[in-house]
């Protein structure tokens, strides 16, 4: 009996022997999520000058075309025509500028104006969205989000028939909230 009390204690380390001896693998964290989205080039919160150097490296032989604010020079829109090379994309880009950078970058397509092309144009844009920002949170009926903290991207489509309007926005609530210095507050009624 004393001879097989020492083979069950060696059979019993055996495997925590086992174990440590091995080597252990690296663990490598996944990648962190982008702290800001990125499409086409064009970020929530661009400045004008960036926007300005992309889109008309971009335009379809299309003027950049922009109109200050009445009120003020410090709110801007402007808008082209692009077509992204890399995969010869169409889209009509428009910004809005507060303080020198966009609060919203919006990117407008159509299609299926009598044929099939428009659901399909949906389709490829929603997976394309999907690959680079990951699982969207749904909004409605016919809109898709990407939170990442104040700024976010938006897909947004409508359809009639087989044709589809699309749009994608991208958007910066920190440079969103400086309009309020360029907007006059609203007059009380009479008391």
């Amino acid at each position: 009996m004393r001879s097989i009390v020492p083979a069950w204690v060696a059979l019993a380390f055996v495997p925590w022997v086992a174990v440590a001896q091995t080597p252990v693998k690296p663990v490598t964290p996944p990648p962190a999520p982008p702290t800001q989205p990125v499409y086409r080039g064009f970020t929530p919160g661009i400045s004008y000058r960036a926007f300005v150097e992309r889109a008309q490296a971009l335009s379809d032989s299309d003027v950049l075309r922009c109109q200050t604010s009445p009120r003020t020079a410090q709110v801007m829109e402007c808008g082209v025509v692009i077509r992204d090379p890399k995969d010869a994309a169409r889209f009509y880009l428009s910004a809005h500028f507060i303080d020198g950078n966009a609060d919203v970058v919006a990117f407008y397509d159509s299609a299926g104006f009598g044929d099939r092309r428009g659901v399909a144009l949906l389709d490829r844009t929603k997976k394309e969205l999907a690959r680079l920002f990951g699982r969207p949170r749904p909004i409605g009926k016919s809109g898709w989000e990407w939170p990442y903290g104040r700024r976010a991207v938006r897909l947004s489509w409508r359809g009639r028939g087989t044709a589809r309007w699309v749009s994608i926005t991208l958007m910066d609530r920190d440079v969103m909230d400086r309009i309020s210095a360029y907007v006059k507050a609203a007059r009380r009624g009479k008391s």
